[in-house]
């Protein structure tokens, strides 16, 4: 599954797992239309290991903990129970770790699906996935938001009471031996009270409020603008030039899209100008990179994108062979199809001697939103046909 994804369940008792290379403690919320816990009662983990439909499963280290849900017996009223994972070790991130959830049957422990996060760093705990009701049927999503204060701070989101423990307050001062000089004894306490937890949700990426947006490599951009997604036309311009004056440059620009499952669905290039009904089309080939501007265009609908699309992987390959060490100025840019106005833009600032690039990735988010993140990983790749299963890898 990828970021957003859902798919509906075909048994009543599912249970969700999250492993890692390192020990991970999972939780279970059961949250009411609202998206809150109707009391602290609803928060399921290792402390208090079981609730009405849902229970905790220690690992115990050997194995992953899990949750296991049985919606026929979820209380009336609860929407919606998410399965969350933070690192054992006090303070550590995700940085480095890539925690995958897999979704079974619990009753025979066949797997429904799996989800693996990613675009992960300085989070401390996550909100991986969620069992939900929808029209009457019971559904999984893949969420895949990230909390930069802990598991506490995705407790309070949902509104358990969280007691912060108290800060360090000086232990309670034994008697100390009469120190006449030092009055001063409230031993200031440790510089303010806890530090207000850091703003986790979203923390870090950016939106087009403050407009045009100059990405580094593996940044992402939400295509929201004052609160509201860009639900419009957009267009991926790519450009490059020759490295070296009078050597002509082949490239070709492709869009991969993948569904819930990663599953690769089509691909537009020169070869295939329009895909999924016209909602994706390209401007054609440009075979020498020459002249100003962007040397291939494809525009995207993300309005007309069919649901099952969640993720579009932009790609540029080298026909002919050339190495991207022999191009110069590779770029891509997000625009407004109706205004011409560039959105997002992204330099390649270095280059490897391979002759394929993945340059950037929209991802459909859970709440429907788009977001873009910036790529420039390069693979040995001369066609987009290639270039199907490592951009799949990397969504």
């Amino acid at each position: 599954m990828t970021p957003g994804s859902n798919i509906p369940l075909p048994v009543a008792r599912v249970t969700v797992d999250v492993a890692a290379p390192v020990r991970l403690d999972v939780s279970g919320l059961l949250l009411t239309a609202d998206g809150k816990v109707r009391s602290d009662d609803d928060f399921i983990f290792y402390n208090q290991p079981a609730g009405p439909g849902v229970t905790y499963r220690s690992g115990g280290g050997a194995s992953p903990d899990a949750i296991t849900v049985d919606t026929t017996a979820l209380p009336p009223g609860i929407e919606k129970v998410v399965v969350t994972a933070s690192p054992d070790a006090a303070g550590q991130t995700f940085q480095g770790i890539e925690p995958t959830a897999t979704l079974r049957n619990a009753d025979d422990g066949s797997v429904l699906a799996t989800f693996t996060p990613p675009q992960l760093g300085t989070e401390t705990a996550l909100v991986v996935m969620e069992i939900y009701l929808r029209g009457g049927q019971w559904k999984a999503r893949a969420v895949g938001q990230g909390y930069a204060n802990g598991l506490a701070g995705i407790a309070t989101d949902f509104g358990v009471s969280v007691e912060e423990p108290a800060p360090a307050a000086a232990p309670p001062q034994p008697a100390a031996p009469p120190q006449p000089m030092a009055p001063p004894a409230p031993v200031q306490t440790p510089a303010a009270p806890p530090a207000p937890p850091a703003p986790a949700p979203g923390a870090g990426k950016i939106n087009l409020d403050k407009g045009r947006v100059s990405l580094q490599k593996n940044q992402t951009v939400s295509l929201v603008k004052g609160g509201r997604p860009l639900l419009s036309q957009v267009k991926m311009g790519l450009g490059w030039e020759p490295a070296f004056r009078g050597a002509d440059i082949d490239l070709d620009a492709s869009v991969i899209a993948y569904g819930p499952q990663r599953n690769h669905l089509d691909s537009c290039y020169f070869g295939k100008l329009s895909i999924l009904n016209g909602a994706v089309k390209h401007s054609g080939d440009n075979l020498t990179g020459e002249g100003a501007g962007d040397d291939e265009v494809i525009v995207v609908d993300l309005g007309r994108l069919p649901q099952e699309v969640t993720g579009l992987v932009f790609t540029v390959n080298s026909f002919s062979g050339q190495k991207f060490t022999e191009v110069a100025k590779a770029y891509c840019r997000l625009m407004d199809a109706a205004t011409g106005e560039e959105l997002v833009r992204f330099d390649l600032t270095h280059a490897e001697a391979q002759t394929g690039v993945m340059m950037a990735k929209l991802i459909r988010q859970f709440s429907g939103e788009w977001e873009m993140t910036a790529m420039g990983d390069f693979v040995k790749a001369r066609t987009v046909r290639n270039m199907v299963k490592p951009a799949a890898q990397a969504l």
